[in-house]
């Protein structure tokens, strides 16, 4: 839940500083293997959060670029058409439950500050 928690602070603060709202959450690695976890994340962003079928994008995105350099691919739109979706998670949480959450959440961070002199 840390995690969900994490990502939804970061968000919203670059949702702040843009002045742009998200519209859904593309997600990869290890932890959007976990189906519990992407669920929360969706609930507490109220947006979707959407995994594509391979997850480890890393090594997948210097496959892409070094097929571009060789010419494999012609542009970066024939690698984006390569992208396929896994599952969505749909928001499911009602904002009166999603609330008291981030109080908890806000709370928790507030009585760790200082934590260590």
């Amino acid at each position: 839940e840390g995690i969900a928690y994490q990502v939804r602070d970061v968000l919203t603060a670059m949702e702040t500083d843009a002045g742009v709202r998200l519209k859904e959450l593309r997600v990869d690695g290890g932890a959007s293997a976990n189906n519990l976890l992407m669920q929360f994340q969706s609930d507490l962003l109220n947006v979707p959060v959407v995994r594509p079928r391979i997850t480890e994008t890393t090594a997948l995105g210097a496959a892409y670029l070094a097929g571009l350099a060789v010419g494999y691919w012609d542009s970066k739109n024939d690698i984006a058409k390569q992208w396929q979706q896994d599952k969505r998670f749909a928001p499911r949480m009602k904002p009166a439950a999603r609330r008291p959450l981030m109080i908890g959440w806000n709370k928790a961070l507030a009585r760790a500050k200082d934590w260590e002199d």
